[in-house]
Order: structure tokens, then C-alpha cells, then sequence
């Protein structure tokens, strides 16, 4: 065992010390702390799989640390210099934004599956610039930036490592820097790819083809992706490239949400056994709360976790109703969802740069208010690196499974949305907010159901990846009740987050 990481437990080291020996193979030396131009040794695949608090991220952001300690770049989607191509790279990757934003907030440079599949068209003329602020270029001279333009790009970028921001600090837009997006057609290095439960064979497929070397951490309790039949990805590997973690840490000990996702493990726990548990751990611990009803301020920043359609539909429509909010139009603050991108072939250009700035399908945004143009909708993506963008929107609510939606304004294509005050637990995957609401009545109904997944009860599986989206603490709603809302929707905590590169131009 290597003696570089003497904090880890032993499943964490033995997984260290695996990876590493691969990665010697590929010409990369964590002990040494050096790297050699890349090795023709085909394409490895492994997964460390372990379940919520047993130190995948921390396996993660360590390896991450090491990796560029030792001299690889990591590509991060924030900017990719042309200049050092010939350099060894990493990149981390997460199925969604939000779970890229989960990775960003503990050091870890993460960016979006999209944002890496495909790669920005750069204006020539301030790429100079961002080729200047990483040290490759002399100091540029650019028509229509002033030297004081540039000292305050200069200084940005001298306190906070984002090209994006240092030339908003410049002046200039997204869409002045980035003229457009084309798919990838250079191969990368090394690829891991965190909540890697929720990648599809396609997905795999796509990754396996960029990197030479992909490690996926994911965890094995979650829910498999829909069309699966029950399996992730990580489960077809060989039993060699499946790294386990067992032992919860020290971190996660003594904390009654991951303490109660870890008693579903038990086979002989029933349902009304686990909310005595839950009951039990409210009474000793303020991280967990036993709620008569939903709070429906929380709804407006995270969403209610259910298993039935039905019941979303319901809580939504509550949740407006509460809120005041009429039938015909938008209230500024409220939660919605992406649904996809409904563009025709011939507008491919205009997909890849709206996936690749954040919205794709199952992005979580609120509405900020109308664009410009009728038809375009202001919006913030949470977990983007530029959240604020303007574009042509077809929202759709709804209030009935059986009914078509109401669509309050439409542009006749564009980004499609659908309310965001509920989702369901399929959709929760990847996702984490500080206090989550789990739907009890929901889950009662899955265990009376007696369904089951890849031979778990199927009412485990999804109480598991409910609870765990939990950061700090988790609501337990035991009755099919909406409270009254305590205040007015608003977006003041988003509007503080813009900078003039994240807007849009055209809506």
C-alpha cells in the first residue's frame, strides 16, 4: 500500500493503489509525482462504487490533487488553451450541472458531460486575451479594449482562476468571447465521472471513445437509469475494475441522515419500522424532521422529492395556487425544469450551445421574468458556471396526468419546461440541496405496492436516494398537506449571481 495517503482507510487505500498502478501503466507516477507522454495501452475502464459517506469524492478530489500535482492539465470547460494539446489532461465530469456544482464547492474542478463532449469556438482576437491571462502570450493590444479593459481582466483573473469572469470584468459577453460549440474531435487522457449511476450505455459508449483511461464513482443503491432493467453501468465491468467502499468515515458517522440511508440495507426493515427509526432520530437530532405537512417556501428552491407523477402534479398546483400565481402567466421566482430541447436537425449549432452553457434535460432553473423578444424567457441554471441566460422557451404546466399542459407563452421551438416545485426521485438523482422534503404517502403506496428492483424492494431504493440528497437536513412529510407560504416569491438571491458574460444577447 502506498504510504502517500495515510488518512484513508484501507478499501479507500487499496482502491488508491489500484488506480495508481493502472495509471503507471498509462505513463503517469503518483509516487513520483510525474507524468510521460501518453502510452498507446488501449482503453482501461474501472468504477469505485460505495454508498453515500464512505469517501468516494474525498477518493476523488485526493486523485484530482495528485494528478495535477503531477502535471496534468484539467480541462474543466473554462477554458482549453490550443497551445497544450500535447500535455496530459484530466478532465472530471458529472452527468448534470447541478451535480458538477456539488464537486465545484468542495475544490473539485468539475464540469458537465456536454460541456466536454463538445468544445467553444473562440473569437480569435480574445482568445489572445485568454491566452495572455494563462501565460502563453505576451501582453495583446485588441481594437476596441482599452489597456484599463485589460489591467482589470489582469486582476481578476490574478484572484479568481476563471477566464469567463476576468473578461466580464473586461466588458465583453459570452457571446463575444465564444462565437459557437462543435463536437470534440480530439481525444482526451483521463476522464473520471462522478454519479456515474446515472449514465446510460450510449453515455459510457460516448466516454470510453474520448478517454483513454475512465474511472466512474458511483453508487450501486441508487436507482439505475430508465430502460436499464434495474443495471448501471459499472455493474457489466469485470470484477477487477470494480473498486468497492465499504466503511462509512468519520466525516459521515454520527450523521442521522446517512445513518438512516444505511439502515434500508437491513432486508428484514419494513416500512413502519423505518419511520420509527426516523421518528427516533428526530427526537435526538435537529438534522432530521418528522413534518405534518410540505413547507412550500422550501418548494421555490428544492423541489419535493415523490414517486408518483400524480402527486407531483398535485403539490405543484398547490404550490401556485399558495403562491398566488395566475393560470395565464409566469410569477418572477418560480422553480422549473428543463424538458429537452425542441429544435430541428438544421439548428444543431444552436442545441450544442445551449447544452453546453447548462440546459439540458433535467436542468433545474427559475424563471427571472420575460426576454426581449415575445417568446424568450430570462433564467437562471443552477449549478452553471455562467447561471444567467435568455432564451426562446416553451413552458408547460401542468395540473392534470390525464389533461394536456397549459402553456402560459411559447416561441414555436426552443428550450421546453416543465414546473419545478416537485420532481420525482428518478429525476433527483445527481442532485443535493441543503434541506430536502421527501413525500412519505408517496413511498407508503411503493412498499404497498411490493415492487421490487434488481431483488431490493423498490420503496428502499427510492428512499435511499431521496434521503440522501440531503445536505444538512432532511423533512420527513407524513401528511398530504401544503403549508401557507411565509413570504412572496422573489429572485434577489439570483440576481446577485450575474455577470454581464453570463446573459444572453439574443432574447
Amino acid at each position: 500500500m502506498s504510504d502517500i495517503t495515510p488518512q484513508f482507510s484501507e478499501d479507500q487505500a487499496e482502491a488508491w493503489d489500484h488506480i495508481a498502478a493502472a495509471l503507471a501503466n498509462a505513463g503517469v507516477d503518483l509516487v513520483e509525482g510525474v507524468s510521460l507522454p501518453a502510452k498507446d495501452t488501449g482503453q482501461s475502464t474501472f468504477a469505485v462504487m460505495g454508498k453515500a459517506g464512505s469517501g468516494k469524492t474525498m477518493l476523488l478530489a485526493e486523485l484530482t490533487r495528485a494528478l495535477t500535482d503531477a502535471g496534468l492539465e484539467l480541462v474543466s470547460g473554462d477554458f482549453e488553451s490550443r497551445r497544450k494539446r500535447d500535455r496530459r489532461s484530466l478532465a472530471v465530469l458529472a452527468p448534470t450541472n447541478k451535480a458538477a456544482s456539488v464537486l465545484r464547492l468542495r475544490g473539485v474542478a468539475a464540469t458537465t458531460l456536454h460541456r466536454i463532449l463538445y468544445t467553444p469556438v473562440y473569437d480569435p482576437e480574445y482568445e489572445r486575451i485568454a491566452e495572455w491571462l494563462t501565460g502563453n502570450l505576451p501582453r495583446p493590444t485588441v481594437e476596441g479594449l482599452t489597456e484599463t479593459a485589460l489591467d482589470r481582466a489582469h486582476a481578476f483573473y490574478a484572484q479568481v482562476k476563471s477566464i469567463p469572469g476576468a473578461l466580464a470584468a473586461a466588458g465583453l459577453r459570452g457571446s463575444d468571447f465564444i462565437t459557437g460549440w462543435k463536437r470534440r474531435d480530439e481525444p482526451l487522457d483521463i476522464g473520471f465521472v462522478d454519479e456515474s449511476s446515472m449514465l446510460d450505455e450510449r453515455q459510457l459508449a460516448d466516454l470510453r471513445e474520448l478517454f483513454s483511461t475512465l474511472i466512474l464513482f458511483g453508487d450501486p443503491a441508487q436507482l439505475a437509469p430508465v430502460g436499464q432493467s434495474g443495471s448501471m453501468v459499472f455493474d457489466k465491468l469485470p470484477a477487477p475494475s470494480q473498486l468497492r467502499l465499504s466503511r462509512i468515515h468519520r466525516q459521515a458517522e454520527g450523521n442521522p441522515i446517512l445513518d438512516l440511508a444505511h439502515a434500508l440495507a437491513d432486508p428484514q426493515l419494513g416500512f413502519e419500522e423505518f419511520e420509527l427509526r426516523l421518528s427516533e432520530a428526530a427526537a435526538r437530532d435537529s438534522r432530521v424532521q418528522m413534518a405534518e405537512r410540505v413547507d412550500s417556501d422550501l418548494m421555490a428552491r428544492s423541489p419535493v422529492l415523490v414517486w408518483r407523477n400524480a402527486t407531483r402534479l398535485r403539490l405543484i398546483t398547490a404550490f401556485r395556487r399558495a403562491h398566488h400565481a395566475p393560470e395565464t402567466e409566469l410569477v418572477s421566482g418560480e422553480p422549473l425544469i428543463c424538458d429537452g430541447l425542441e429544435l430541428p436537425l438544421k439548428h444543431r449549432k444552436k442545441r450544442i450551445d445551449l447544452e453546453a452553457r447548462g440546459l439540458i434535460k433535467g436542468a433545474q432553473v427559475v424563471y427571472l421574468g420575460p426576454g426581449r423578444k415575445p417568446g424568450f424567457s430570462r433564467l437562471h441554471i443552477f449549478g452553471a458556471e455562467e447561471p444567467q441566460i435568455s432564451v426562446a422557451s416553451i413552458i408547460k404546466i401542468e395540473t392534470d396526468p390525464e389533461e394536456e399542459p397549459f402553456i402560459p407563452f411559447a416561441a414555436t421551438m426552443g428550450a421546453a419546461f416543465v414546473h419545478g416545485a416537485a420532481v420525482t426521485i428518478h429525476k433527483a438523482q445527481g442532485s443535493q440541496w441543503p434541506e430536502v422534503q421527501v413525500f412519505a404517502p408517496d413511498l407508503y403506496a411503493a412498499s404497498r405496492a411490493g415492487r421490487m428492483e434488481a431483488g431490493i424492494p423498490l420503496w428502499k431504493r427510492l428512499a435511499y436516494v431521496a434521503i440522501t440528497r440531503a445536505e444538512h437536513r432532511l423533512h420527513w412529510v407524513i401528511r398530504n398537506r401544503l403549508g401557507r407560504p411565509r413570504k412572496a416569491l422573489s429572485t434577489d438571491d439570483l440576481i446577485s449571481q450575474a455577470t454581464p458574460l453570463a446573459l444572453a444577447s439574443d432574447g
